[in-house]
């Protein structure tokens, strides 16, 4: 044990380190629930879409959603969503998945959602890089 304190005291910048990773970690996560976001794997999301009647909303950029995306997604890209709220508005009671590279982004969307009314917004959890991990369809259409 004197051994572990002995390394501990040499080595105090990795502990430094491990507990503000494990910080930010959970402070993630705290967050996430605090803001009433959840997410769904793609599976999850496909069940969603073909069972529910789920809408995929894409909120990247034009050029990432031209490169591919998921069949059927509504292309609304992540700075116009407050704008073009209306437009989402028909959908308001079905499941919303929001899609982005990597689904860090959606979070932040699917927030602002949630806020608007829309109780079944859901961020897709890896984001398109998951959906494509996968193996599930994509379209340049």
């Amino acid at each position: 044990m004197t051994e572990f304190f002995e390394f501990a005291a040499t080595n105090w910048y990795l502990f430094v380190a491990l507990i503000v990773v494990l910080g930010w970690l959970i402070g993630n996560e705290v967050w996430r629930k605090l803001r009433g976001v959840t997410s769904v794997t793609p599976m999850q999301a496909l069940l969603s879409i073909n069972q529910q009647d789920g809408v995929v909303l894409d909120i990247r950029d034009g050029g990432g959603y031209k490169s591919g995306h998921i069949p059927r997604a509504l292309h609304i890209p992540a700075a116009d969503v407050q704008k073009r709220l209306q437009e989402l508005q028909k959908h308001q009671d079905r499941p919303i998945i929001v899609c982005c590279d990597s689904g860090a982004s959606a979070e932040g969307v699917c927030a602002l959602l949630k806020k608007q009314g829309f109780t079944a917004a859901h961020a897709l959890n890896g984001g398109l890089a998951a959906w494509k991990d996968a193996n599930l369809p994509l379209t340049r259409k």
